[in-house]
């Protein structure tokens, strides 16, 4: 494939159910083309100097989905680095009525753009598309389909030799279901295994002098687990886990995971904006944005900034799902992974492989006798969401991250809040400054952030006049957990109408 997904999604779509992408070069000298598939047309259009288009189009014969299921693939160069970040673009609906702003979703930490498109009936960008608006979902990098360093070419090699995981667990291959006693052991004895793992092999592995060493010893501690799952539980092709961190190994020595959550605030996120105010032409120049989770928090972050360096965010709405600058009131589940990320420990780890793990871990939590079941529940709340939909989720959104980037979001459950990579600068002390109106929503059985760390740290912050805040979920039912408010069963009759209603009425001031 020419287009190539870092971290764990390069390593797992290879095979899920996707297709092949041809990229088209753009030639300088004759404008930028694009292919777009809502008119099944090639399209010119001026580009910035820094940016370049990728373009996606399928093979004949090839009844596979490309990976990029948005109706363009657009790239833009973040200055002053090899990254080139991808944005999956919905075009607007053209019976919908126009809008007079773009709008730009941001995801959660080690995350990428799936999560916001699962498929055509749980799509809430497509929704969002559906409404006039022109939509973009961000690939920050080492997510997706962000690259480094390489052509699309290049990428397309060797994203070709990457293997995958085979959802197959829809299709003809049956779970291996034990019985009784012995089951349930063989269950406990690999959920410790990747228990041991978490608390104790992925920090002494930490401890070695190399890069190399320490990705060798990870890939090899995380093999032994997986041996173990397949020998004692897993058939083969569900959980074909070794050769994904084979290919993890080669990728992990290959991308350097220096980057952290300033370089997304401060590069990535930036170059992005400047990017869909090119494409898009808004009238004033200003975009609407959405971010879920760690998206949110970006967000929050630079409305803080901008406020602190007294410039214009170039923001004219903005809305939060589940997001906090500052967890310290709340008990939030991150907290059990605090002890992980302690400095003295942790920097000597280069990458926390998050996307293998939940691999790992989601056929425990996912099928009887549910050793591990109180993972599903930091993701989604009981009935909101459907079961091939969960595990598209698990298998497709999650990638790998440096531990840096972790260490600096660890910040937020200290006191002050989340702070800047020197620790000298509080994101929330200036949110108060802000003039952009915000609306935060929480989900009532959010686990990874609850509704207190929404509001207690956050929204009372901000000017009464210029937030709205709302908390889904029912004492009886329905519940909402982290996900849910993005692709929950109930998210477009109740979570979406909410949010367009709110960025109606902004998009038109």
């Amino acid at each position: 494939m020419s287009l190539g997904f870092s971290g764990k999604n390069k390593m797992l779509l290879s095979r899920i159910g996707f297709g092949c992408v041809d990229p088209l070069r753009p030639d300088r000298r004759e404008g930028n083309r694009s292919f777009s598939r809502l008119t099944g047309q090639w399209v010119s259009a001026p580009l910035p100097e820094r940016a370049f288009l990728g373009v996606i189009s399928e093979r004949k014969n090839d009844k596979r989905q490309s990976i990029c299921t948005a109706d363009e693939l657009h790239y833009v160069s973040v200055p002053n680095s090899d990254w080139k970040l991808a944005l999956w673009r919905y075009l607007p609906s053209p019976v919908a009525p126009t809008r007079n702003h773009p709008l730009l979703l941001l995801s959660g930490v080690a995350t990428n753009a799936v999560g916001y498109d699962l498929s055509p009936q749980a799509s809430f960008a497509r929704y969002m598309s559906a409404q006039g608006f022109d939509t973009w979902t961000l690939e920050v990098r080492g997510a997706g389909l962000s690259t480094n360093g390489v052509s699309l070419m290049e990428d397309k090699q060797y994203l070709s030799n990457l293997a995958g995981i085979d959802s197959a667990l829809k299709q003809d291959s049956t779970y291996t279901k034990g019985k009784g006693l012995g089951m349930m052991e063989t269950l406990t004895r690999l959920s410790d295994r990747l228990s041991d793992f978490l608390s104790g092999d992925l920090l002494e592995a930490g401890r070695n002098s190399s890069i190399a060493s320490q990705i060798s010893d990870l890939n090899r501690r995380l093999q032994t687990i997986i041996e173990e799952a397949q020998r004692l539980l897993f058939p083969r092709q569900v959980l074909n886990l070794q050769e994904l961190l084979s290919a993890a190994q080669e990728e992990f020595q290959k991308l350097k995971y220096d980057w952290d959550f300033d370089h997304y605030l401060e590069e990535d996120v930036p170059a992005a904006m400047e990017y869909i105010r090119t494409q898009s032409q808004s009238k004033d120049g200003k975009l609407l944005a959405i971010g879920h989770s760690m998206g949110g928090i970006l967000l929050y972050a630079m409305l803080s900034r901008c406020c602190f360096d007294g410039k214009d965010s170039g923001l004219a709405s903005i809305v939060t799902l589940a997001s906090s600058l500052d967890y310290t009131p709340s008990r939030s589940s991150l907290k059990l992974l605090l002890p992980l990320a302690q400095p003295a420990q942790a920097l000597n780890v280069p990458v926390i492989p998050v996307g293998p793990l939940i691999s790992i871990a989601y056929p425990l939590a996912n099928y009887p006798p549910y050793v591990l079941s109180w993972l599903k529940d930091q993701i989604t709340a009981r009935d909101m969401m459907d079961q091939e939909l969960l595990e598209k989720l698990a298998f497709n959104n999650f990638c790998t991250v440096p531990s840096k980037l972790l260490l600096q979001l660890t910040t937020a459950f200290n006191k002050g809040g989340l702070r800047d990579r020197s620790g000298s600068f509080f994101y929330k002390d200036h949110l108060h400054k802000s003039n952009v109106p915000i609306l935060a929503l929480a989900g009532d059985q959010d686990l990874i952030c609850p509704p207190e760390a929404v509001y207690a740290e956050t929204v009372k912050l901000i000017p009464e006049n210029l937030v709205t805040y709302k908390v889904f979920g029912e004492p009886g039912g329905p519940h909402y957990a982290h996900y849910d408010l993005v692709g929950g069963r109930l998210a477009a009759d109740e979570v979406y109408p909410c949010i367009t209603e709110f960025l109606f009425h902004h998009d038109m001031a």
